[in-house]
């Protein structure tokens, strides 16, 4: 199995395989509109709107896992984010990065790249970088801004 053999779901209920980033960078986080980190939203897009004519593509997964940060329903999730952040990069279905309904790309992410203590998930904004070939390169705490990933951005383009 590849990460390209995922399914996703947009906010709007369509379905997709990961696929169709094939031989594309990925930046893939779970987010949360309400969380202390939700100001990494300015940065995830900056880095998106820089490097998307490169292939790169930001992938925004809310979470409602940690805090209750996420409350309300996925189209509002997607809303508040393009609102108050501005954010243009797509945004999917709610969804949980752990436990026993984990959704299978944080099953495939988390066992490509552990945490420092383990495999779990420990908050919002933890991300991924996935390469050309669907390889998981790196993984970052939720403390790490999108402006302290940029050079590793820049290494996979």
């Amino acid at each position: 199995m590849s990460i390209y053999d995922i399914e996703v779901t947009e906010t709007d209920g369509s379905n997709y395989e990961l696929e169709n980033y094939r031989g594309r960078p990925m930046l893939i986080v779970n987010t949360a509109s309400k969380c202390g980190f939700a100001s990494q939203f300015d940065g995830l897009e900056k880095l998106y709107q820089e490097y998307k004519d490169d292939g790169l593509i930001v992938l925004g997964f809310p979470c409602n896992q940690f805090g209750g940060q996420e409350p309300g329903t996925s189209e509002e999730a997607a809303e508040n984010c393009k609102l108050n952040y501005g954010v243009s990069f797509p945004m999917h279905q709610k969804i949980e990065v752990n436990g026993e309904d984990e959704h299978p790309l944080y099953e495939y992410l988390k066992s490509s790249k552990r945490g420092l203590f383990n495999d779990k998930i420990k908050w919002n904004f933890t991300k991924f970088l996935v390469d050309k070939n669907g390889e998981v390169k790196e993984r970052y705490a939720p403390k790490t801004t999108p402006e302290g990933i940029k050079e590793d951005v820049e290494r996979v383009l």
